[in-house]
């Protein structure tokens, strides 16, 4: 099986292919490194994006907030149209967002999670199952978020807190290209590593029930 998170070795990035362990994916599946390689040179779009996902990468290394590197990209990508689908609890962070990308010379179509306030019954959730049992819960609509920024033709959708899953689900529905500038975890304030830079501190919080 291959599981690069314990190789340890990490000899693809030194270049030194000859300790290359066993079971690492470049012996055991060499033809789709080769696929890939030739899919980067028949489209045209996927092989520019990941030059021009290179040379962002060079020019701003420890130097640009990722907020900064996803205008440079898009600037470099020639992305216009930015679609921005957002979680309410982040909606005071979408607001500075789209100033930032709009001060930059970006036209941004925000659309919040809420959109469509279709009442959480309809996915079959019972009261008890709410967030706030006993009022009035509109359901996330990735879908609907996906489907209303494909029709406004954005250039990069990127993503903001949309939770676990309904981002999932706006990734599949989307047709333009994603990105993400910030995923939603509010025990940790937005940041999920913590929880695992801190094993010790969250170790209760880490156990499947």
């Amino acid at each position: 099986m291959v599981n690069c998170a314990k190789c340890g070795i990490f000899s693809c990035y030194s270049g030194e292919l000859d300790k290359l362990p066993a079971n690492c994916p470049m012996r055991l599946c060499p033809e789709i490194y080769e696929r890939a390689s030739a899919a980067y040179k028949e489209s045209e779009s996927s092989g520019n994006l990941a030059c021009l996902s290179a040379r962002v990468e060079s020019a701003g290394y420890r130097v640009w907030p990722r907020v900064r590197e996803i205008m440079e990209f898009s600037r470099l990508a020639g992305f216009k149209r930015l679609g921005l689908p957002f979680c309410v609890g982040l909606r005071r962070e979408a607001l500075e967002v789209t100033k930032i990308f709009e001060r930059n010379g970006f036209e941004v179509v925000s659309l919040m999670c809420k959109t469509g306030s279709r009442p959480k019954e309809e996915l079959g959730l019972q009261d008890q199952e709410k967030v706030r049992p006993g009022r009035y819960e509109a359901m996330c609509n990735p879908i609907a978020q996906a489907m209303i920024l494909n029709k406004q033709k954005t250039s990069l959708n990127v993503l903001l807190g949309l939770c676990v899953g309904h981002d999932t689900l706006f990734i599949k529905y989307s047709d333009a290209p994603i990105t993400v500038l910030a995923v939603k975890d509010r025990v940790t304030g937005h940041n999920p590593l913590a929880a695992v830079y801190a094993t010790h501190y969250f170790e209760p919080k880490l156990k499947l029930t």
